[in-house]
């Protein structure tokens, strides 16, 4: 067996089940289960280990400092970039059909906008099907599934960065219903896992700085750091950065990583602000570090209401509305994506298939602009009194033209609304301008009869088919914008409903009645039952809005948006984890035999346990060459007899990798004579490696070491590579500890012995999944498995 069999990929997950069960086939089970590799979390603890730490010379922390700073400022730098390139875009691409639009010209219209977005989506869908497939659509749950534990190749390489990056901001600036949230945080990721290691494979490029920090602990830090700093770049919201990363990107997490992220953010967002405050469409406009706070602020809300008990009455409605709305956004866009999958996945040819990607993307570039070029048309002009209205765009120096005035003749302000100063197409300013204008004015407060149920009902069923279609396309695109919209549209609906019951209520007691406040609740509500997300939600939802006043409401919106959708399925990317087939360890396990939630209590180890092949202290090359080539485990305990005529007693275990590199080395191979003289040792930095320097240069190793007899007369000595402090749990010990024990200590191995301590089994992660364990407790059920006593003995 080659080693490239051994990580062979499957990308079959057509008939994965979006519903709590997560039900699967067999076939697809074993897909699941066989996909990707699992990471250590600590070093193993060998006697070459401690060695390397001895001459270590002892430093502190102030590196680390430095690197989270450096991180920070980096992905601020991009994120500054990523707004730059979508403003300026977004705006150019408008002013330029100007005329025909106030011509009634829609055809022309239609035709410029599809012929710009057609050139930008024809590189930013090929930019993701060509350069960084690992970039489709978002990245995240591939970051959220590695933060896990589970091993995802090639999603924190340069081309990735350069390929999410360059096709996120193509796909927003082309019109697409989505944003750069999601591929900030994933670009973020990348570029904490690449600065802290100094090297890039890519570009074989391999720096002799900060080189303690490549180790998979120090690796997972970082990425966890830039993770949280391009949410708080994108946002401008440090904490809700940290705490974003904490509630939904990190499986592993204490207070030191809490400060030193919280840093990250904090250097990152002051980046974005300090050049956002001096810059406009990449033009020097002054004031630079001077934050104004209708830039600082994304969706800046000015007049704060007061509040009244009656509120929270709407606002538990919005929840159950946003709950209902999320959960239907998953279920859908799972059976979307199901499909999409089934689909390119039955064209066998490579290139056939990367390009019916990109014809779907360009289809869904034609409805999308079919529907914002056409829509606003059939919506007449209205008059609304002029306010003061903020804009957050980085490029506001000048205003030549509102893209809201649409169709409406220059002329009508002074003849068919002669009381007027503001005159605007509901349709164009829904649709027209993109999805951060469009919350921005939808969370204006003293606006109660700007918008009419018409314009927002419309624009809603709209948004909400299109956005679940684009979610999941060949283009690293976000959900957050999509969401905050969607919610704000139903969310101002309700407020209407408020308003035609109740009418404009300007008095103290009745202001809370107010289309704006409801709409940021219903941001909040939607985007909690698509993400299921609450504590770093609602800080982010403040940071966003400046609402202080309304985070009770908000809270309560939260906490029921996420409470409905949870009845329903789970979240979008816990969703999105199983369609890619990434082993996802959650933080309690849910497994439901029939339609009973099964306690696993009740269970032990050694119901989920796999056989294991042990090894001996000192093996024969060619024994070690013939594990490798017939089985596929990536660890293997290692036993030995304390006293002659004692049972051997498990001592440690030793990866796949290290063996490799140990087979690798001929100069520490022994003979029958040397057992008892001192021999080569490998250092540390020699066995300890992350995937192997030189694939095709094993596979003939291990065919001459099969081959050659002489490599049965020739030992290794795994004694100094062994990792002595590997956690085993005995086979009576209960399965639902055993999943803690596993996920919080972060293992690829935990070994299960029986009372005299003899190796019986391995546990993997993927023997953890929820999946697997079903399988596994259905035959128990059945009678297939063995009995306590078997391994008691």
């Amino acid at each position: 067996m080659s080693l490239k069999s051994n990580r062979k990929h499957k990308e079959k997950s057509e008939d994965i089940e979006d519903g709590t069960n997560h039900r699967l086939p067999p076939k697809v089970t074993n897909i699941l289960t066989g996909t990707h590799e699992s990471l250590d979390y600590l070093p193993s603890h060998s006697e070459v280990y401690k060695t390397w730490l001895k001459l270590k010379p002892h430093s502190s922390e102030w590196d680390r400092w430095l690197m989270m700073g450096l991180i920070g400022i980096v992905v601020g730098t991009v994120g500054f970039f990523m707004h730059q390139i979508i403003d300026t875009c977004f705006e150019m691409k408008w002013e330029m059909v100007e005329k025909y639009i106030s011509h009634g010209d829609f055809f022309t219209t239609w035709l410029y906008i599809l012929g710009i977005g057609f050139g930008m989506v024809l590189c930013s869908s090929g930019l993701v099907v060509f350069l960084c497939p690992a970039g489709s659509p978002s990245g995240l749950p591939e970051v959220i599934g590695y933060l896990n534990g589970a091993s995802i190749r090639h999603i924190f390489n340069i081309r990735t960065f350069f390929g999410s990056f360059f096709s996120c901001a193509l796909a927003v600036s082309a019109g697409l219903f989505c944003g750069p949230e999601a591929p900030m945080i994933h670009i973020g990721a990348v570029v904490g896992c690449g600065l802290s290691q100094f090297k890039s494979d890519t570009l074989r490029i391999n720096l002799p700085f900060f080189t303690r920090f490549r180790n998979s602990a120090d690796k997972r830090q970082f990425i966890t750091a830039g993770a949280a700093a391009g949410i708080a770049s994108v946002f401008r919201a440090p904490v809700g950065g940290l705490l974003f990363a904490l509630e939904e990107v990190a499986s592993f997490w204490d207070i030191k990583l809490a400060w030193q992220t919280f840093f990250c953010c904090l250097m990152a967002t002051f980046t974005t602000e300090v050049f956002s405050s001096s810059f406009g469409g990449f033009a020097y406009s002054g004031y630079f570090g001077f934050f104004k706070a209708e830039q600082r602020i994304l969706f800046w809300v000015k007049d704060l209401l007061n509040m009244s008990v009656l509120a929270f009455i709407p606002s538990i409605t919005i929840g159950i509305i946003g709950g209902l709305l999320g959960a239907l956004f998953v279920c859908l866009n799972v059976r979307i994506n199901k499909l999409r999958l089934k689909l390119f996945n039955s064209i066998s040819n490579k290139l056939v298939r990367q390009l019916s990607k990109l014809t779907e993307t360009m289809v869904l570039l034609v409805a999308t602009m079919t529907i914002t070029v056409y829509l606003p048309y059939f919506f007449p002009c209205t008059a609304y009194p002029s306010t003061s209205h903020v804009t957050n765009s980085s490029h506001n120096t000048h205003e030549l033209w509102d893209v809201s005035e649409y169709n409406c003749p220059a002329e009508s302000t002074g003849h068919m609304f002669p009381n007027s100063s503001h005159i605007f197409n509901q349709g164009a300013e829904l649709l027209v301008k993109n999805g951060k204008q469009g919350i921005m004015l939808l969370f204006q407060r003293g606006t109660h009869e700007k918008y009419g149920f018409p314009a927002l009902f419309i624009t809603l069923i709209f948004y909400f088919i299109i956005s679940c279609w684009t979610a999941g396309t060949a283009a690293a695109t976000g959900l957050v914008v999509p969401m905050l919209y969607t919610g704000a549209l139903f969310g101002r609906i309700v407020g209407i409903v408020m308003v035609y019951l109740f009418g404009v209520r300007n008095d103290e007691y009745w202001a809370w009645i107010d289309p704006g406040l409801f709409a940021a609740i219903g941001s909040a509500a939607y985007f909690s039952g698509v993400s299921r997300l609450t504590i770093s939600l609602t800080v982010i939802m403040v940071e966003l809005t400046n609402d202080v006043q309304s985070i009770l409401l908000i809270m309560v919106a939260v906490l029921v948006g996420k409470t409905v959708g949870d009845y329903f399925n789970h979240s979008l990317f816990s969703s999105l984890l199983n369609l890619k087939c990434i082993p996802y360890l959650e933080t309690e396990p849910y497994i439901v035999h029939g339609k009973k939630k099964v306690d696993l209590e009740l269970f032990t180890a050694k119901d989920a346990m796999q056989p294991c092949t042990v090894l001996h202290l000192r093996e024969s090359v060619s024994m070690l060459t013939e594990l490798l080539n017939n089985t596929s485990h990536n660890g293997f305990p290692v036993v030995y007899s304390p006293a002659a005529g004692q049972d051997e007693v498990f001592l440690g275990t030793v990866t796949r990798l290290e063996l490799y590199m140990l087979l690798s080395n001929s100069h520490i191979f022994q003979t029958q004579e040397d057992s008892n003289t001192d021999t080569a040792v490998l250092k540390y930095q020699e066995v300890t490696v992350e995937k192997l320097p030189d694939e095709p240069g094993m596979n003939t190793l291990l065919h001459k070491y099969s081959t050659d007899p002489q490599y049965q007369q020739l030992f290794i000595n795994l004694e100094p590579y062994i990792n002595k402090s590997a956690i085993s749990v005995q086979a009576h010990f209960s399965l639902q500890r055993t999943y803690k024990v596993f996920r919080t200590l972060g293992l690829r191995h935990l070994t299960v012995v029986d009372l005299q301590n003899r190796a019986v089994g391995m546990i993997t992660r993927k023997d953890l999944i929820s999946l697997r364990l079903e399988k596994k407790l259905i035959k128990l059920d059945s009678g297939k498995l063995e009995s306590d006593e078997e391994l008691l003995q």
